[in-house]
């Protein structure tokens, strides 16, 4: 390897000289509040995000007069400030691909009834940025911002359908295979054949991986040259739909909501 490549190598993601450390251990506290505990105390955010308590303090005090930390005044423990607020909204004000998938969500919401989602791709996570829901939803389940694996979503298999089975092998390989249902399927080679099905039939369905009782219907959005960069989604309930009911009548609707916004 010559020199410069070699500094290169050295310099490149955190072991450069341009990542802040310091940045890094505040971004991790916020970051860290998606552990079940909205509230933590002083202890907790330096458990966490394992750092001594003063350096816990110091972080958790500069975030709270920058308004990203609120801090109760009774238990004097923390969450989330509304300042975070101020990120999503300008993620999602400035997202073209949100911007152009609102009014196909709308149509899709109007024409099946049901939930409608748009999911985008972090990491080995899907998160959505964009849902539509229905009066049975239950509340955390319909955030925009939720992120789950990809490899046990609709979402998730619709795009990774549009890769090759070398490259989904590596992703699977990536990932954390926690199941979250009873019924979500973590073994690679059948999440690889539920991904070459989904291949095949130009949208993925999930019963019941990812929440009982759901079942959910995508397909991937693609830009030039098929590189899925989003997924619409239409869920159900299994308390009104059997699954290939459901499948049938809903999913050549999220096809051509995924083909329009592909197209847009």
């Amino acid at each position: 390897m010559s020199n410069s490549a070699q500094a290169k190598k050295v310099s490149s993601g955190k072991e450069s000289p341009l990542f802040v450390k310091s940045l890094e251990k505040a971004m991790n506290v916020l970051l860290n509040f998606d552990r079940g505990d909205a509230f933590q105390t002083l202890h907790q955010i330096a458990e966490n995000n394992h750092i001594d308590k003063s350096t816990a303090q110091r972080l958790s005090y500069t975030l709270r007069e920058l308004g990203f930390l609120e801090q109760c005044s009774v238990t004097r423990r923390y969450k989330i400030g509304r300042k975070a607020l101020d990120l999503t909204f300008n993620y999602l004000r400035n997202d073209p691909l949100v911007e152009r998938a609102t009014p196909i969500l709308i149509d899709l919401a109007r024409t099946t009834n049901e939930r409608v989602d748009l999911s985008i791709m972090d990491g080995t996570d899907i998160v959505y940025v964009a849902r539509f829901q229905s009066k049975r939803q239950t509340f955390a389940t319909t955030l925009i911002g939720r992120r789950v694996p990809a490899f046990c979503t609709a979402g998730g298999r619709s795009m990774l359908a549009q890769m090759n089975d070398d490259q989904v092998r590596e992703f699977i390989g990536r990932s954390t295979l926690t199941p979250l249902t009873q019924f979500t399927i973590i073994e690679p080679e059948a999440i690889l054949q539920r991904v070459s099905l989904a291949r095949r039939r130009g949208y993925a369905v999930n019963v019941e991986e990812c929440l009982p009782g759901e079942i959910v219907v995508s397909a991937a959005v693609t830009a030039d040259g098929g590189i899925p960069v989003g997924a619409v989604h239409a869920a159900g309930s299994m308390s009104e739909w059997a699954p290939d009911e459901f499948e049938k009548k809903i999913a050549p609707n999220v096809v051509a909501a995924a083909r329009a916004l592909s197209r847009a």
